[in-house]
């Protein structure tokens, strides 16, 4: 299984831990330590599941997550709290959470509740299978990329920029976003690795299309979008 996963949690040795984890079972992570970024990050940008503290700063999970919920979001969410009592848990799910993990926890049990939350999503739900940008395609459960119904092939890599990219279609993609949400790791974002890996997917999209859709936005990034 692969994925987005949002993990706001404000001690950063917790933090690192499960978004380490993660990204060694093959996820992609955004890990932030602020109630209120986790529901910016919630509400403006797709996510396959959510780790939600309950003890935030700037605004607590319990808000954050009804505020998530008032605001449409329907991505699975687990809540993780040192406070472990069944009041406590009644009152986590009661808020919109759809599991709750009481601290100290294991890893592995962590991964197995966050596999069978995205495993329960029920269809129509928000969960989305497939993207698409003008012409271009790409389905999620088939890992088939099309544009103008005809098929395209690309590298693992390739697929999760162009992934990433459609999820983002019509925003200025930055390398640096590039670097954190697709290698999962920081370097100088001025380095030609994005610009290679990038070069190699325009030409494979856009050859051959009388409309290019991937722009490089000088000195800023990159945009999926019909007009440059």
């Amino acid at each position: 299984m692969s994925g987005r996963i949002l993990v706001v949690e404000d001690e950063a040795a917790s933090a690192e831990y499960v978004a380490k984890g993660l990204r060694e079972h093959g996820y992609v992570v955004e890990a932030v330590g602020d109630g209120r970024d986790g529901l910016y990050l919630a509400t403006s940008s797709a996510f396959d599941a959510i780790v939600l503290d309950r003890n935030l700063p700037g605004m607590d999970g319990l808000s954050a997550l009804k505020a998530m919920r008032a605001a449409g979001v329907e991505t699975p969410v687990l809540i993780l709290s040192a406070l472990g009592h069944i009041d406590e848990r009644v009152k986590g799910l009661r808020a919109g959470g759809d599991d709750y993990l009481a601290k100290p926890f294991g890893f592995s049990e962590l991964l197995a509740r966050l596999e069978a939350l995205m495993r329960r999503r029920a269809p129509g739900r928000g969960e989305q299978t497939k993207l698409a940008c003008a012409d271009l395609e790409m389905d999620l459960l088939t890992r088939r990329v099309t544009r103008a119904g005809k098929p395209i092939e690309l590298l693992p890599r390739e697929f999760k920029i162009l992934e990433f990219l459609m999820r983002n279609a019509e925003r200025v993609v930055t390398r640096t976003m590039l670097l954190e949400h697709v290698w999962d790791y920081r370097f100088d974002p001025h380095s030609s690795l994005i610009d290679t890996h990038i070069s190699r997917l325009r030409k494979k999209i856009d050859d051959g299309f009388a409309e290019p859709l991937l722009h490089t936005i000088r000195g800023s990034g990159y945009r999926l979008s019909r007009e440059a």
